[in-house]
């Protein structure tokens, strides 16, 4: 099961790479709420981490059935199946968290800049979007490539309104109340990390505090200099499937989950 982040659609998880299918592995993967070519949050709904959770639910009902899975999450996506994950250890084989940016708190620093975003968007359509984004301290060495992505990620949304207060209240929700909540989180964990300089808005040592939480956590990364192993689909996707088939998930598979 594959979550997407924050203004990004179901294709950009695994980036199109087929290497998950190749190693045997069924990919279950949906726009959340308000993206890509899901309709928006019905009258009086939401875009907070309760709703994301519940549409999870819904989908592994309906995909998934009794059986334990593999939870994927990037960004939004890692927050959502930390959540699902925290509230259903027993359904859960193994959680890739990739790149986490919730610390267990809300920065209102934070919210000025999805505020910012959202109204950019919101106002001045796509190209405000991208414009506004590429004044976030973007190094000149990946400026390129991320405005490259920006533009291909935004126009892919159905629902532009809809995005926009999605930016407003994903910030503003809290996924579980302390990091401490991680420590309980019994289940073998792949955190993905990215360095700063190409991707600040995941930062490194959030990932690292997570991979310190969660018990049975391992953490990877690109090498400095390196495009983030979160934009290599190949390479993201045979992490993926190698930690799928470690000891510790595969007898979660074999037993059912624990419960």
């Amino acid at each position: 099961m594959l979550l997407h982040g924050l203004t990004a659609t179901r294709r950009y998880v695994v980036h199109g790479s087929s290497g998950l299918a190749r190693r045997g592995l069924r990919q279950v993967t949906y726009d959340a709420r308000g993206h890509g070519e899901s309709d928006p949050a019905p009258p009086g709904g939401g875009y907070g981490f309760p709703e994301l959770v519940a549409d999870l639910e819904q989908v592994v009902a309906e995909q998934v059935g009794d059986e334990p899975f593999l939870l994927v999450g990037h960004s939004m996506g890692a927050h959502t199946a930390v959540a699902y994950a925290l509230e259903n250890p027993e359904r859960v084989a193994g959680l890739v968290v990739i790149g986490p940016v919730y610390r267990g708190s809300l920065d209102e620093a934070d919210m000025d800049y999805w505020d910012g975003l959202a109204d950019a968007l919101a106002e001045g359509g796509e190209e405000a979007f991208v414009e506004f984004l590429l004044r976030d301290n973007v190094d000149p060495d990946w400026r390129e490539t991320i405005e490259r992505i920006a533009r291909e990620r935004i126009s892919l949304h159905r629902n532009p309104e809809a995005l926009a207060q999605a930016l407003r209240e994903v910030p503003r929700s809290r996924p579980f109340e302390s990091m401490d909540e991680l420590e309980f989180c019994e289940i073998p964990a792949l955190v993905i990390a990215s360095h700063d300089e190409a991707d600040p808005r995941h930062p490194y040592a959030v990932a690292e505090a997570y991979a310190e939480r969660l018990p049975q956590a391992r953490l990877v990364s690109e090498e400095e200099g390196e495009s983030p192993l979160a934009w290599q689909g190949g390479r993201l996707s045979r992490e993926i499937a190698s930690f799928s088939s470690t000891p510790p998930v595969e007898e979660r598979y074999a037993q059912g989950g624990v419960t």
